[in-house]
């Protein structure tokens, strides 16, 4: 039986050079608040196996502290948290997925990418395959809230979203990876 550690060094090396990263920034639009922080876009970063891929992404976040664990999809209504950022594994199948609320950017993601999305960024299913399949998470120690952007939720959401804390390591990559030099405070 491997150690955990080795288990782990294995898990870091399913991350894919060659995957492309983008940082989306994402402005306030008098609805949603969205961030200052870019939302982050892994592309191709991690090389799924056939069994029980979505466990990958559960080993992996919670190695990098993030946890809160849970898998299924990204509802089809404009939602976002303002007291924790998210972090989404997909592990199976593709959607066409709209972040930042009515006026923000549309992505297709698919199975092996990673979004790391920043508290008060609105995230949206548009379509997926019928076997789409996500896993979320949050940083440890960060509880997360629902708004969807409705008349009352500001300013409270506001307030909540400069209260939250940087995490401490990129759920993907560690304490070097892309979030720790794109989510500057």
């Amino acid at each position: 039986m491997a150690s955990k550690t080795s288990k782990i060094e294995s898990l870091h090396g399913q991350a894919l050079k060659d995957a492309k990263i983008l940082a989306i920034e994402l402005k306030d639009d008098g609805i949603i608040p969205n961030s200052k922080l870019p939302l982050l876009l892994y592309q191709g970063v991690i090389a799924l196996s056939e069994n029980d891929p979505a466990h990958i992404f559960e080993e992996l976040f919670e190695e990098n502290g993030w946890g809160d664990s849970w898998r299924n999809g990204i509802y089809s209504y404009h939602h976002y948290h303002s007291t924790a950022h998210e972090v989404l594994g997909i592990y199976r199948g593709s959607a066409k997925v709209q972040l930042g609320g009515e006026q923000g950017t549309i992505q297709n993601v698919r199975a092996g990418d990673v979004i790391v999305i920043p508290a008060g960024v609105a995230h949206k299913n548009l379509g997926s395959s019928d076997d789409f399949g996500v896993l979320g998470a949050y940083p440890k120690g960060h509880d997360w809230d629902m708004n969807y952007g409705k008349p009352g939720e500001r300013p409270r959401a506001d307030q909540n979203i400069a209260r939250v804390s940087l995490p401490k390591m990129d759920p993907v990559f560690g304490k070097n990876g892309p979030l720790a030099d794109k989510w500057r405070a």
